[in-house]
């Protein structure tokens, strides 16, 4: 008879460090009714009863908003944009505030970046840090895989929020 022992835990772990890492800030100013001229996002879909221009009571759960948003390097809504964030989130959830988002930060400055950054996952809104996934990425981002870390830097009641989203690649080519 053998006997064969292995741990399940490695002895060592492999501590990766980031290929490229930028820190960029979005800004969000939600469509209410009366600000359509600053409006960057608004609600498409909402539960039965609700309107568009308010979202629901019940932890926003139905609400699915979409976003073109200004991409800042500092947190400054009037700074220079360096790109927009595109794409939608959704509530998904009845009991606490948390949302499912998917998006792009869309890049066209020869300033800057060119090309884009994917971005996807859940949002769990009232934890300090939450991370996502990058999932890919086109341009000067091509090809790139990492996590990006996001942190509500400010928010305006209902109306205004802006991210702080710390991005690391650790996959780059």
């Amino acid at each position: 008879m053998v006997l064969v022992v292995t741990s399940a835990y490695p002895t060592k772990t492999k501590q990766y460090k980031p290929c490229k890492h930028l820190v960029l800030y979005f800004h969000d100013i939600i469509y209410n009714g009366m600000n359509k001229e600053n409006a960057t996002s608004a609600i498409v879909a909402a539960p039965q009863g609700a309107n568009l221009t308010i979202l629901a009571s019940q932890f926003h759960f139905g609400n699915i908003a979409v976003f073109d948003d200004p991409i800042t390097l500092d947190n400054n809504l009037h700074s220079k944009p360096v790109g927009r964030a595109q794409g939608m989130y959704l509530y998904d959830t009845k009991n606490t505030y948390t949302a499912w988002l998917g998006f792009s930060f869309v890049f066209n400055s020869t300033d800057y970046y060119q090309g884009t950054i994917n971005f996807i996952g859940a949002d769990p809104l009232m934890n300090k840090t939450r991370d996502i996934s990058i999932v890919g990425g086109t341009g000067d981002f091509f090809m790139h895989r990492g996590v990006a870390t996001l942190m509500t830097d400010s928010f305006e009641g209902e109306v205004y929020f802006r991210l702080k989203v710390d991005i690391k690649f650790y996959e780059c080519w």
